[in-house]
């Protein structure tokens, strides 16, 4: 399924201008999924802000990288739950600490966020226990607060780990409908769209929601097991329960073992054939996520050109971007969209 060379791929025509997806809103300058992150985000260019979503005791849904606590919120500094960390499985990874199952979301309310990779972004340490947890209400109503008829705003949300919950007595893709046919967002066109890694979760959505329920994406790791969805009999099977896939950005640019990029995949041009828009994760600004070519010092936390790498993605004919810096791909979009209206100059 892979070309070689660095030539773009050729690809049906964009029908829409491709859209920017604030991951986990802008945590490459405020800790994630804060209210900082998502409104700062917004301010950047972002079309889209995706919080990814776990489930409290009580069943609610909220906003955190993982139901593990101790990385992204200052859980450990309250001795009144340290009685609460524990050992456990989570999808098959053995993890210590502070589960969001395990509190309520009253119980979280009194918790402060931090950065989730200091070592990485230490500035935004600076923000640290600034800002609380987020449900996906409070999250949907911001969006709703800042989209205006000129600039719709939405939120692109990602389930974490649904089947596991419900191997925990937490039906996730059950507490989301409900939630959604709550704050009203089931239409296709609506403010939210769910992604998730697990097909039955999408599956059981689509079943749910309907097939002109709320917009579905699956959601394709680098390499592994899901290998076979980005075959052309895989991204058809994806089209009959979502309406796009976001893999990750190495099944489109190909790099070598020194990070170099070696060539470009036809992974847009068969997801397009199919029906689906794609939509790459993760485009980040530092250098150690960057292609070697890209990274500017040798610092692996120094700011390299993430813009180029966005242009790129871009002008291969991808949907969307989800970034942690959505300036870098606002700008390149519109570099892409100034070249494409430049009236052609007669030749000589």
């Amino acid at each position: 399924m892979h070309e070689t060379g660095l030539k773009a791929v050729d690809s049906p025509r964009r029908e829409r201008t491709p859209l920017v997806i604030g991951h986990r809103g802008a945590p490459s300058y405020r800790p994630e999924h804060t209210l900082a992150s998502y409104e700062l985000a917004i301010d950047l260019g972002a079309d889209l802000i995706e919080p990814d979503l776990v489930v409290t005791r009580d069943g609610e849904l909220v906003a955190r990288h993982e139901n593990e606590l101790s990385r992204s919120t200052d859980v450990a500094a309250h001795p009144e739950f340290a009685d609460r960390r524990r050992t456990q499985e989570v999808d098959g990874e053995e993890l210590t600490g502070w589960f969001t199952e395990d509190f309520t979301l009253a119980e979280l309310r009194t918790l402060g966020a931090v950065e989730r990779m200091p070592g990485v972004r230490p500035l935004n340490t600076a923000y640290d226990g600034r800002f609380g947890v987020l449900t996906l209400a409070e999250i949907v109503a911001l969006v709703r607060r800042r989209s205006s008829p000129g600039r719709p705003v939405r939120v692109q949300a990602e389930l974490k780990n649904p089947g596991w919950f419900a191997a925990q007595g937490l039906p996730m893709t059950e507490l989301l409908a409900a939630e959604l046919r709550r704050l009203d967002a089931v239409r296709s066109d609506g403010p939210v769209v769910v992604m998730a890694f697990e097909p039955e979760a999408l599956r059981a959505l689509r079943r749910d929601l309907g097939t002109d329920g709320t917009r579905l994406v699956q959601l394709v790791e680098e390499e592994g097991v899901q290998d076979a969805l980005i075959t052309p009999s895989g991204l058809r099977e994806i089209s009959t329960y979502a309406d796009g896939i976001a893999p990750h950005k190495g099944r489109i640019l190909l790099h070598g073992a020194d990070g170099a990029l070696v060539g470009v995949s036809d992974l847009i041009t068969q997801a397009h054939r199919a029906g689906l828009t794609v939509e790459p994760w993760t485009l980040r600004p530092e250098n150690v996520f960057l292609p070697s070519h890209l990274r500017r010092g040798s610092d692996p936390s120094g700011i390299g050109d993430a813009q180029t790498e966005a242009r790129l993605l871009l002008a291969l004919g991808v949907d969307g971007v989800i970034t942690d810096a959505p300036e870098t791909a606002h700008r390149a979009r519109a570099e892409l969209t100034a070249e494409a209206m430049a009236p052609v100059r007669p030749r000589r």
